[in-house]
């Protein structure tokens, strides 16, 4: 299992896939602030939840020169369905490539649950500084107020 890049490294710069089919890596927004979350998966309660949470913010995270990326290992077309339902703002991505982002992360692991194990993403988020590093990380977040935390540290960094 790979460990995850500490705070003060270079985010790994592993090209994802947009839902209109293009790609995006973390060093398109080089120069900005970046903040990006891993999430389980689209259209699931938690999830959802996060995902509105960030939408909602997403005017101040701008106004705060912060850019935001949603990411799960959902294929595009699922992703597509999930903005459109939800009327999701934050730009999403796919990591559906093994040897992925979340992979060089470490938060695509093993997990359990009611006695199943399976792989599945751990919700991370991170903090990246104009300059490409990590600047904070959040682990196994818990969704509520999740959000307004991010935006205050990315407005203080």
């Amino acid at each position: 299992m790979t460990t995850s890049p500490a705070v003060g490294t270079p985010f790994p710069d592993i090209a994802l896939e947009t839902p209109e089919g293009g790609s995006v890596r973390a060093s398109d927004f080089a120069g900005r602030k970046l903040v990006v979350f891993f999430y389980p998966k689209d259209d699931t309660p938690g999830c959802t939840t996060e995902n509105l949470d960030f939408t909602a913010l997403k005017p101040e995270f701008e106004a705060a020169g912060v850019a935001l990326l949603g990411v799960s290992k959902d294929p595009a077309k699922k992703h597509l369905k999930f903005i459109e339902k939800h009327a999701l703002t934050v730009p999403l991505a796919t990591d559906a490539e093994e040897n992925g982002l979340s992979d060089a992360l470490g938060i695509w692991t093993e997990k359990q649950n009611y006695g199943r194990t399976y792989m599945g993403m751990v919700r991370t988020t991170y903090l990246i500084g104009p300059d490409g590093t990590i600047a904070q990380v959040w682990d196994k977040v818990k969704v509520k107020g999740h959000a307004l935390a991010v935006l205050e540290a990315a407005k203080a960094l």
